[in-house]
């Protein structure tokens, strides 16, 4: 699992048929301890209802196809948790408000 701030979304009007009506967002990797951006970004269907802000679980792979939400979509990437508090060594680097 890779952490990730949801950043934006992603619409696309013309897409195979099997992936109509499943929420695209784009997500970018942080860094767990600052929370900041790595500049990598990464487009990912949203099995949660993530929205833009939060810190979110993303898996990659064949991994993206085992949520209720993906299974049997062609897909190498979905959000699977949000996530509400990040801890290292004794000290809370994230809380969800």
């Amino acid at each position: 699992m890779i952490l990730a701030k949801v950043v934006g979304t992603v619409v696309a009007t013309e897409k195979t048929e099997k992936i109509e009506g499943i929420k695209l967002l784009l997500l970018e990797k942080i860094d767990p301890v600052t929370l900041k951006g790595k500049n990598d970004f990464v487009v990912s269907m949203d099995s949660v209802g993530a929205g833009t802000g939060e810190i979110v679980f993303f898996v990659s792979g064949s991994s993206a196809r085992f949520t209720a939400v993906t299974d049997g979509m062609p897909t190498d990437s979905a959000v699977i948790a949000i996530v509400d508090i990040i801890e290292k060594d004794g000290v809370y680097t994230y809380q969800k408000n």
